[in-house]
């Protein structure tokens, strides 16, 4: 498990960097004008020579190239720089938001894990009866519809129509202090429909893969000596037919982040949603790099835990091999 970690570790230094050089490059060809954005409405009755002068504090007319590894050295010293956007430190903004971005993806994607099981297996003890055909149906309905469909779909049902739900924010609009119980409260929506937009994939992947198992020469003997229907179901069936399911947690997490990304947008959760918002439409380099090298490196973790519960739970697997 160290070797695979140290090669995969080794193997994400060029993609960060061939990552952060694209959104440099991407944002330099972005029609949107940094200065303009930084400005704001100032910029209207601003004539060009403080424009320029403004252009050259922000370094915004120096080559893409140059910002680049300018930030990039900065930021191997500690510095992430200053966003433009946001009038703060990139350190700050991230770390102001991240917490929040990590309470909701975690709740929701435990959420989205356990109840999948659970369906999954419920579905997969009787292939084709009536809760099966239920439980497939409805995830391959879910699968299809927009998060963010159901996202206001959750807000016109449970905060406007039933009213017992909030429909934003993180507390309440009069409340000064921020409270466990209100964060809680806040967070039920958009835990709940980022969960629901994970649930098919892994409901699906365990129905699939418990069926086959109880299909499995090892199942049917288990059976035969005469095993409780429990202990066949869970302790052989279920750890068999997991084994898929964890190679698809390293793969959900992209549509994890894209999904948190709209869904905070829908329910004015303050995590990194707007700031990646904001950060994009005023081609705000340092925030931009900032964010998408979190993002990839997301994506890159969740693919090596991946791969370490696959090796860790299937014996087959040889993990230097990977």
């Amino acid at each position: 498990m160290a070797r695979l970690a140290g090669r995969r570790t080794l193997f994400a230094v060029p993609v960060l960097l061939a990552v952060t050089f694209g959104v440099f490059a991407i944002a330099a060809a972005s029609p949107f004008d940094p200065v303009k954005a930084y400005a704001g409405t100032a910029a209207l009755g601003a004539d060009q020579e403080t424009l320029d002068r403004l252009r050259a504090n922000l370094g915004a007319d120096e080559p893409f190239a140059a910002r680049w590894w300018d930030w990039l050295t900065a930021a191997l010293g500690g510095d992430l720089g200053q966003s433009s956007v946001m009038r703060q430190p990139v350190a700050e903004v991230i770390g102001e938001r991240l917490v929040w971005s990590t309470l909701l993806c975690a709740v929701a994607f435990a959420a989205a894990v356990l109840t999948g099981t659970v369906l999954g297996v419920l579905a997969a003890r009787r292939p084709g009866s009536w809760l099966d055909r239920t439980v497939t149906s409805l995830a391959y309905t879910l699968e299809a519809a927009p998060v963010f469909w159901i996202a206001l779909l959750a807000v016109w049902v449970f905060a406007l129509r039933l009213g017992v739900l909030p429909a934003g924010g993180l507390t309440d609009t009069a409340s000064e202090v921020v409270t466990a119980g209100q964060v809680t409260r806040h967070l039920v929506l958009p835990a709940a429909v980022l969960a629901i937009s994970q649930l098919p994939w892994f409901t699906l992947y365990v129905r699939q893969g418990v069926a086959d198992a109880l299909a499995e020469d090892p199942v049917r003997g288990a059976r035969a000596r005469g095993l409780g229907e429990g202990t066949v179901l869970l302790g052989h069936a279920l750890r068999s037919g997991l084994l898929p399911v964890l190679t698809l947690i390293g793969s959900r997490v992209p549509e994890l982040i894209t999904g948190a990304l709209l869904v905070e947008t829908v329910f004015s959760w303050p995590g990194i949603a707007a700031a990646t918002v904001e950060a994009a439409l005023a081609v705000d380099f340092p925030l931009l790099a900032a964010l998408t090298t979190l993002a990839t490196l997301a994506v890159l973790t969740g693919n090596l835990l991946a791969d370490l519960l696959y090796g860790l739970f299937d014996p087959r697997v040889n993990l230097r091999d990977m």
